[in-house]
């Protein structure tokens, strides 16, 4: 399965000749996005998370991925301060990923049970509107995560100002366990290394 980063919590997954987008954004931190896919799932209705404007929807076909949609809140306040935030967990070629969008707090044992196994996870690490860096790194590791892809952080240019960079997170990781890529897409695979994987961001178009 490959996996592409085009920034900010905007990710696209193609497995069997099937693409779909995860979290298409329209906002001044980066540029205008313009992808092709089959399928679009957005966390929550936010215009960083929901644009789907951005997407141009590709002849319909049968889906690869099964999809499991986990409910949660955008904060640590029951939903009160910032509303819903849907999960999606999205399985192809025997694969599971899950994509946390804007998750604002822990997950519950109700909620973990849900995921089950998780070969790759896309999470916020950048805190403010979501969770942590310190959050994030436990709940990667209540869900044994094998592949964990952070998202949703300030980088170079680019990104919301009032959130955190990439590098309070990696620091909870040793050296060893931290691979950062000259590219925005790697293949996902059974037997991927354990650790993380730091996409390079190369623009919002696909």
């Amino acid at each position: 399965m490959e996996i592409i980063w085009l920034g900010h919590a905007c990710f696209v997954l193609e497995s069997d000749g099937c693409r779909a987008v995860l979290d298409p954004y329209s906002f001044e931190c980066y540029p205008p996005l313009s992808i092709e896919a089959h399928e679009v799932f957005c966390s929550h209705g936010h215009r960083d998370h929901n644009y789907t404007d951005g997407v141009r929807l590709l002849a319909p076909r049968k889906s690869t991925f099964t999809v499991t949609k986990i409910e949660t809140f955008h904060d640590d306040a029951q939903g009160t301060l910032r509303g819903m935030n849907t999960m999606h967990l999205l399985e192809a070629e025997g694969l599971r990923v899950l994509h946390c969008g804007d998750l604002g707090h822990p997950l519950d044992a109700a909620q973990l049970a849900q995921v089950g196994r998780c070969d790759a996870l896309l999470i916020p690490v950048g805190g403010y509107y979501t969770i942590d860096a310190k959050a994030a790194k436990t709940l990667a590791d209540a869900l044994g995560a094998r592949v964990v892809v952070p998202m949703h952080y300030q980088h170079g240019e680019y990104g919301l100002r009032e959130v955190a960079g990439v590098e309070d997170f990696l620091a909870l990781y040793d050296a060893g366990e931290v691979t950062r890529l000259p590219q925005n897409r790697f293949t996902l695979t059974h037997d991927a290394p354990r650790g993380v994987v730091v996409p390079q961001y190369k623009g919002a178009s696909l």
